[in-house]
């Protein structure tokens, strides 16, 4: 049954779970120690990995990238195997073990074992990413579509207190060890790779308890039912390519996520590697980010049914790129407070419009959407392959990072472009486009 109370909360408790890798593997502690032990007393910042040599930040990215590369790939496969057999809630757990597991993998992260640091981190970016593919499909399952924007908010604000709360606990074990008796100064930050491990695992077992199950359809597992996977995404996509306003958001978003996903994955090690905050700034900043980015994704849900949604993105996207052009400017710990607070502001409301604007334009009399949810699932991950990539690049061709996210503002324009195409074609058939702009 759609909008049970019960269900909802329960739904929303994954984001809870596993919005603690996000805030203190991605965004905090992890960037911050990975970025102080791998840059040494004089300042270089070159490391080897496999022999090979990267600039610190640059390997890390890259690694990133090479996740969400390799989870983009096979994505479709495991989804035409869930449909087929009707269990994604198990593909949910398998990835959010992998993930969890591999964050605990990090407590043994040192820079002795650089390697084994970046595999876990790799790892345990595939188990967020697979997780939340198969959790986004439910969106449409358990809310109707004028609840939709509401459950989505609903579910990234618990995700923002769930992670702060945790967060907190881990900041009391970085700031003061010495309450704890700990001497070894990397100790706290592994101790907190571990926490994120066992919430993870903790508290996702109550969306998995409560998460409908699915019907297998009786079909055997076949090399056509593994093609069927990017079939399912060609089928989908020639849909899509009939659903003009469809076609046009999902252009919009692969371009304006570019933008968002990787300033969400770098913004700790940009502030380190530029301002040389440490990591109880950093985790301070990050904490301003996730407290306001809950008023944020409320505040652009109940705009977005006085304004529409699309409006609501458009004026979203005009203060990102302002942001990424500030950011090759900032140069002191204010600014970047400023700035993190702008990014709050803006990162849970255009995450929660975007998945909920999505939902809102797949046809009504569309069943399958887990389908649906993997082709914009897909859509995003090869946009952060780029933005990672990009970012990257450009900081190892010029050895500067603040090109790196002037750059990103590039990705933001694409993506306005877009917008204003919709926002454009409302004024020729408002009915149809009621529901989103």
């Amino acid at each position: 049954m759609k909008n049970d109370k019960s269900t909802i909360r329960a739904w929303a408790m994954f984001d809870w779970s596993n919005s603690a890798y996000n805030l203190v593997i991605t965004s905090t502690i992890f960037p911050a120690y990975y970025t102080a032990i791998t840059t040494s007393d004089q300042g270089g910042d070159q490391v080897s990995f496999f022999g090979l040599q990267f600039i610190n930040t640059a390997l890390a990215n890259y690694s990133l990238a090479v996740a969400y590369l390799i989870m983009a790939l096979i994505l479709p496969v495991l989804s035409a195997i869930a449909d087929n057999r009707g269990n994604k809630k198990a593909f949910m757990k398998a990835f959010t073990y992998l993930g969890a597991i591999a964050c605990m993998g990090l407590f043994f992260f040192k820079l002795s074992t650089l390697e084994w640091g970046i595999i876990c981190s790799t790892l345990a970016a595939m188990g967020y990413i697979g997780g939340v593919l198969f959790n986004n499909s439910y969106l449409p399952e358990i809310a109707t579509i004028e609840e939709q924007d509401r459950v989505s908010a609903q579910g990234f604000a618990y995700g923002y207190i769930g992670s702060v709360l945790l967060q907190i606990i881990c900041f009391v074990f970085v700031l003061k060890p010495e309450w704890f008796g700990i001497i070894d100064p990397s100790f706290a930050p592994r101790l907190s790779f571990l926490l994120v491990g066992l919430w993870w695992i903790g508290f996702s077992q109550i969306p998995f308890s409560k998460l409908p199950a699915g019907k297998a359809n009786g079909k055997k597992i076949d090399k056509q039912i593994l093609r069927s996977g990017f079939n399912e995404l060609k089928s989908v996509w020639e849909k899509i390519k009939q659903l003009r306003n469809l076609k046009r958001f999902l252009g919009a978003y692969f371009f304006y996520a570019m933008g968002v996903q990787t300033t969400m994955l770098v913004a700790a090690a940009f502030g380190e590697k530029i301002l040389h905050l440490g990591a109880p700034k950093l985790i301070i900043t990050i904490l301003i980010i996730q407290l306001v980015a809950i008023l944020g994704a409320f505040l652009m849900s109940s705009l977005a049914k006085r304004m529409g949604n699309i409006q609501v993105l458009f004026m979203v996207v005009i203060v990102w790129i302002g942001v990424c052009v500030s950011a090759y400017y900032i140069s002191t710990a204010s600014q970047f407070y400023v700035l993190a607070a702008v990014v709050g502001l803006v990162m849970g409301g255009i995450q929660s419009l975007s998945r909920s604007t999505y939902s809102k334009l797949i046809p009504t009399h569309e069943k399958d959407t887990t389908a649906f949810f993997s082709f914009y699932d897909v859509t995003e991950k090869l946009a952060i392959v780029i933005g990672l990539f990009s970012f990257a690049f450009i900081e190892e061709l010029t050895g500067n990072i603040r090109y790196s996210a002037l750059c990103l503002a590039l990705f933001f324009i694409l993506g306005l472009f877009f917008l204003g195409r919709i926002w454009m074609q409302h004024n020729k058939e408002k009915d149809s486009l009621k529901h989103v702009v």
